[in-house]
């Protein structure tokens, strides 16, 4: 049954529509930052990598400080022992033993040994849970510090070259071309001729063509941002070249310097642990990722946990930096948005 609803002519007046609520703002404003900060949450690879990068940065720190044991203490007793956690060698995992002549054999009972190896011993009774986050550190300072370099020189050198443009450009866009040339291996085995191998010798090797590709970025960029109407007008105003490229320029790449700086950070923790791998980098007792994969790798058929460990730890940090420097060019290029 239809039941019949009369409608009375009140409901028929036109709506009020105050005008002056036309220019209201509802959602409050986000300056760039924040609107890349929440595109960034919104990349949940991007936000899992940053939280691994952290706990792996500050493991690289404490790690070391955990136990007791230092990062170059031998004991040619202890030499070789899997990996004991507490815990889990209760559920049959990092329990301590390992297979000989294919029978499962508990080496700390074996030895007598009371004590806790969470990653086990290399060949010289060395602790690789304090040698692996010590190896981190190392790494993750000659990355940080090779990247920092390469940024404040790349982009000084990019923004004063496509700045002043003409005969300037011309002769640094030459050196340029020569310097990227070079393999960059070369450049490394120049310097360890003449400096020790070393942390300094690797960081040097990786400044010296490393800002190159910056370079590039930052100049294409100034080319484009210094016929802006805010640089004309800095100009007009009497403002110094120093003082607009420094000022205003700059800042309104700091995106895509960040964004290239976050690539940089990823390859040079790579490059040095080849370097490692190759004997062409940090020399005994110092430890790096590379060098533990090194050690490591001459054993992998037999203890394949020394390997395990820092090749683990070098995959993740390598794929952390990638993944978060994808979300932050998502965020921060203007291209890439939806």
């Amino acid at each position: 049954m239809i039941v019949e609803e009369k409608i009375s002519p009140e409901q028929f007046q036109p709506a009020h529509i105050d005008t002056g609520k036309g220019e209201v703002i509802e959602k409050p404003s986000l300056t760039f930052w924040q609107d890349a900060w929440l595109r960034v949450r919104k990349n949940k690879g991007a936000i899992v990598s940053m939280v691994l990068l952290i706990i792996l940065i500050i493991m690289a720190f404490i790690g070391p400080h955990i136990n007791h044991y230092g990062f170059n203490d031998q004991n040619l007793a202890k030499a070789n022992l899997p990996p004991r956690i507490p815990g889990l060698e209760k559920m049959g995992i990092f329990d301590g033993t390992q297979t000989v002549a294919g029978q499962k054999v508990n080496l700390y009972e074996q030895k007598g040994i009371k004590d806790y190896y969470w990653f086990g011993t290399d060949s010289l009774g060395r602790d690789l849970f304090t040698r692996v986050w010590k190896g981190t550190r190392i790494s993750l300072y000659i990355a940080f510090l090779a990247a920092a370099i390469n940024m404040l020189i790349g982009v000084a050198y990019g923004a004063i070259s496509g700045y002043y443009g003409g005969k300037v450009d011309n002769i640094m866009q030459r050196i340029i071309e020569i310097l990227s040339g070079i393999p960059d291996l070369v450049v490394v085995i120049l310097m360890i001729l003449v400096l020790q191998p070393g942390i300094i010798s690797i960081t040097v090797a990786l400044t010296i063509t490393g800002w190159v590709g910056m370079a590039r970025v930052v100049r294409g960029q100034i080319l484009k941002l210094k016929s802006q109407e805010y640089v004309l007008a800095a100009k007009t105003l009497g403002a110094k070249d120093g003082k607009i490229i420094f000022k205003h320029l700059i800042p309104n790449m700091a995106s895509v310097i960040i964004i290239n700086t976050m690539f940089i950070i990823p390859s040079a923790i790579f490059f040095e642990s080849f370097l490692s791998f190759i004997g062409l980098g940090l020399q005994a007792p110092t430890a790096s990722l590379g060098t533990l994969i090194e050690d490591g790798y001459k054993v992998l058929r037999f203890l394949p946990y020394q390997m395990l460990f820092p090749a683990a730890i070098l995959s993740i940090i390598m794929i952390a930096f990638n993944l978060l420097a994808d979300g932050l060019r998502d965020a921060l290029d203007p291209k890439m948005r939806d």
